[in-house]
């Protein structure tokens, strides 16, 4: 195993946990958070199911989605599954909800900047994208549609079902949507394993710098 291919495991699997526990930093502020994670909070709370666990299951459920559209999965979209919902459970268990506003506003802050960090340590491993970003890409190459259209459908979409089941909506959601992409298109360049020299593909990762900000 070579340095690089160690340090693409290692960026994988610490962007990952940064990842969940970054989610569940913004979901102790309760001032709103990401339409997926508004879906598995909605879906959480309807089931009486953790977050954790509804998290995983929504995220292999997409995966099912990527087989008519011909997607294959790497190695980060699988861990992708996998991780992120035990480390936002493990935040959840560690982190205590505020009850001031200022604190709050610090905690989501936090916690999109963590996140926005995490996505360009796992994207840029280049591993394989996260499950929701290969079925944007995977209908935007299917169907034609433009890349822009799909995202905003399948947000709106799941945003709207979330809320329906009780997933929190609020300040915090539109600070996201409005943040995350200028955020990780900072992180992103920065920890992308390329600027090391040239390095294999995964499958999927061709779309990478499309894939969830999520």
């Amino acid at each position: 195993m070579t340095w690089i291919t160690l340090r693409r495991a290692v960026q994988l699997l610490f962007g990952l946990f940064c990842y969940g526990f970054a989610i569940g930093m913004m979901i102790r502020a309760n001032l709103g958070v990401s339409p997926w994670d508004v879906l598995g909070q909605g879906a959480a709370r309807s089931s009486g199911i953790t977050f954790g666990v509804v998290t995983t299951l929504i995220g292999a459920l997409v995966l099912l989605l990527w087989i008519p559209l011909r997607q294959k999965p790497g190695i980060g979209t699988v861990l992708n599954v996998l991780l992120i919902g035990p480390s936002a459970e493990v935040c959840l268990a560690l982190v205590p909800a505020p009850d001031q506003l200022w604190a709050k506003v610090l905690l989501f802050a936090g916690g999109l900047v963590l996140l926005a960090a995490a996505t360009g340590l796992y994207l840029g491993a280049r591993l394989g994208p996260g499950p929701r970003d290969g079925l944007m890409t995977g209908m935007h190459r299917r169907f034609g549609w433009p890349i822009w259209a799909v995202r905003t459908g399948i947000e709106v979409v799941v945003l709207a079902l979330g809320w329906a089941l009780g997933g929190t909506v609020g300040l915090g959601t539109v600070a996201f949507a409005l943040l995350v992409g200028p955020l990780v298109n900072r992180t992103l360049p920065f920890f992308d394993i390329r600027a090391l020299g040239p390095v294999p593909e995964a499958s999927g990762t061709r779309s990478v710098g499309q894939d969830r900000v999520a």
